[in-house]
């Protein structure tokens, strides 16, 4: 591996001069920068919840960052149960707030 690939940047193969595209969450369009993970973006616009527990309802986010917790879950594109943390966003990405286990409403 060459060295400037070593760079956060170089790891995730984007360039500095990568233009920033959108994301939408709940039909909101919000900014992303190349190489960002979703729940970045979301943290990025001021959104600190995205999932809602399955019994309580308890709002919940980011927590760990590393996709230990499943605490990021999320529906990207019509998929449930996605660890926000984890999913780098990609131009276009629909995001939207997962309730409970996510399936309500799905045949599968």
């Amino acid at each position: 591996m060459k060295r400037d690939e070593r760079t956060p940047a170089g790891l995730v193969g984007v360039s500095p001069h990568t233009a920033a595209f959108t994301i939408t969450f709940d039909g909101r369009e919000l900014p992303v920068l190349p190489g960002q993970s979703i729940a970045a973006a979301l943290w990025a616009a001021g959104i600190l919840a995205w999932r809602s527990t399955r019994v309580e309802g308890r709002p919940r986010g980011a927590f760990c960052g590393i996709g230990q917790c499943y605490d990021c879950l999320a529906t990207v594109n019509g998929r449930p149960n996605r660890r926000a943390c984890l999913v780098t966003a990609r131009a276009g990405d629909a995001v939207t707030t997962q309730e409970g286990h996510g399936h309500a409403g799905l045949d599968t």
